[in-house]
């Protein structure tokens, strides 16, 4: 009797298992839908933050709240694994930042923001931004409700990353390439890193920065606001039409 192909067998539980992560990401969007509806209603432009560990995010929220905290109201949640630092580092510099701790899980999940955002007051509040878990594979698959993802891929960490990781690359409004200022030091080409983000997405924006020098942070910073006044002028027009 001839045996099975071990590329085709399939363990007990396969399917079972399947369909648990089919609904939990249908899970996932319904409350992220909500969430979305929330924001719509409150007129708070959402943005959801990710790369890879590493890549600068906290650093880059420092400098944002440096140069626009007194221009917009702004809220940060920011998720890790374990410890408050990130949410310290971003307290020092004036900006009102929550700590999500996941507990060993490698992506915020739309309902640790549902129960974030519980816990903070959003009351006057224009812009909530989240600094995700430092992943790019997991945090892709997962709707926060927001109304931009921006991943930022660092010059340290090699310019093949778009076409390794599509799916982030594919769901993102904007790409970052931080640190910048290290380009004359690494191999990295930003024409590669660009050309390969936009064979996924031709739609993705792309701005060169550097939190540490500043270059690209006023790009950025303009990005962000523009933005926040569509929100808030969407949010009028339906405020007057309802």
């Amino acid at each position: 009797m001839g045996k099975t192909a071990k590329s085709t067998k399939a363990a007990r539980g396969t399917v079972a298992c399947d369909n648990t992560t089919i609904n939990l990401l249908k899970a996932n969007d319904f409350v992220a839908e909500n969430i979305r509806k929330e924001m719509a209603r409150r007129g708070i432009l959402m943005i959801n933050i990710t790369s890879s560990p590493g890549s600068g995010k906290t650093t880059l929220l420092q400098e944002t709240a440096r140069r626009i905290g007194k221009q917009v109201h702004m809220k940060i949640l920011v998720g890790d694994l374990e410890t408050e630092r990130d949410a310290e580092r971003l307290r020092e510099v004036g900006a009102e930042a929550l700590q999500i701790v996941t507990g060993g899980i490698c992506h915020l999940e739309a309902q640790m923001i549902w129960q974030a955002i519980e816990a903070i007051d959003l009351e006057g509040v224009e812009l909530l931004i989240v600094e995700n878990v430092g992943n790019l594979v997991c945090p892709a698959s997962f709707d926060l409700g927001e109304d931009y993802r921006v991943t930022l891929i660092a010059t340290t960490e090699g310019d093949d990353k778009p076409r390794k990781y599509p799916r982030m690359f594919l769901t993102s409004e904007l790409m970052l390439v931080s640190k910048a200022d290290l380009l004359p030091y690494l191999p990295f080409e930003v024409e590669k890193v660009v050309e390969d983000a936009r064979s996924i997405n031709p739609d993705i924006e792309v701005i060169e920065i550097s939190s540490l020098t500043g270059q690209g942070m006023d790009q950025w910073c303009t990005w962000l606001l523009d933005r926040v006044t569509e929100k808030k002028a969407a949010h009028a027009t339906q405020q007057n039409t309802a």
